[in-house]
């Protein structure tokens, strides 16, 4: 292709990332190097137009942006304009979760000129894959691979679980970045309230979990560009946290991948690659694969830091090739 990529950049605010440990930061900086044309836009200026005669089905009001890592100044904006998104070549869709109908709702915009050639763009992560891969659900189709799991409304299911397992994590199904979980030890008499609590606002189950000690290890997030991995980071809870998420105070240390990691990527690499799951990232508790991260998953910063490699430029390779496939 002559002409430079035109990428769009569909996140949460821009201005308010953290430049030394956002991914999508880390992946705009990439393109630019590379000369592609960087627009972004938050799913709020989305648009799907039908019915008028007119083209441009599927777009967004967008600014073009220069990325700089330059603390407090890290990006310079043009002014605002609508775009076709349809004349992208290539969309990024990386808003944060939850996983709710705002999300899916977005995935079904997008599906319209998902693809490459005119009027298409490629959309990264497959927009349908995403939607049919909640990321605590997709997991499930990988039963060996994973520990206990129940999720269910059920009360009394998740009072029997608890009974057999003693200690139990509890997480929201469609939440990210660790929130709303609890650890629930076999004496914790908070478990009705919790339960109580989190159904009285919400319709949605609950993904239970058997607590593995191996978390005061660490929780691997291991990085897989187009079904491959690239690298690993250990996330290691604070003291006093059952949880490792580095946006609850989780501590990143960098990790090797053992041969069970390399059984669990083999086992879920396909599939990634099959359904356009370009970035993703799996997290790994012990011998046990708990999560598959599709939406926007993290971690690149870390590992290029840990590992001196360019994990952005490995993913804008693939998507380069499956531009011109």
């Amino acid at each position: 292709m002559s002409r430079p990529l035109r990428i769009a950049v569909q996140m949460d605010p821009l201005e308010r990332v953290n430049i030394d440990a956002d991914s999508t930061f880390a992946m705009m900086l990439e393109a630019q190097s590379r000369g592609y044309e960087l627009w972004v836009y938050p799913v709020t200026a989305l648009s799907l137009v039908e019915g008028d005669g007119i083209s441009g089905r599927v777009r967004a009001r967008a600014r073009p942006v220069t990325v700089r890592r330059q603390k407090n100044d890290h990006a310079e904006f043009g002014d605002e304009q609508i775009i076709d998104l349809g004349g992208t070549d290539v969309i990024l869709m990386r808003q944060d979760p939850p996983f709710d109908m705002g999300y899916i709702t977005a995935t079904h915009m997008l599906e319209h000129i998902h693809g490459v050639g005119e009027g298409r763009s490629l959309v990264v992560n497959d927009p349908v894959a995403v939607r049919n891969a909640p990321e605590k659900l997709l997991v499930t189709h990988l039963p060996q691979l994973m520990p206990p799991t129940l999720i269910t409304w059920d009360i009394e299911a998740i009072a029997a679980f608890r009974k057999k397992h003693q200690d139990i994590i509890l997480k929201p199904l469609y939440g990210n970045g660790g929130a709303g979980i609890f650890r629930v030890k076999a004496d914790d008499e908070n478990l009705a309230s919790l339960l109580e609590m989190h159904f009285s606002r919400s319709r949605e189950p609950l993904m239970i979990q058997r607590y593995e000690p191996a978390v005061r290890k660490g929780d691997k997030r291991i990085i897989l560009v187009d079904g491959k991995p690239i690298g690993a980071i250990n996330r290691v809870p604070a003291t006093g946290e059952a949880r490792s998420n580095m946006h609850v105070g989780g501590r990143a240390e960098s990790v090797e991948l053992t041969s069970r990691d390399k059984e669990i990527c083999e086992a879920i690499g396909p599939y990634l690659q099959e359904n356009g799951l370009i970035f993703t990232g799996i997290d790994v508790i012990g011998d046990w694969l708990t999560e598959i991260n599709v939406t926007s998953p993290t971690g690149l910063q870390e590992l290029d830091r840990f590992d001196g490699i360019n994990s952005a430029g490995l993913i804008w390779d693939s998507i380069e090739k499956r531009l011109k496939s």
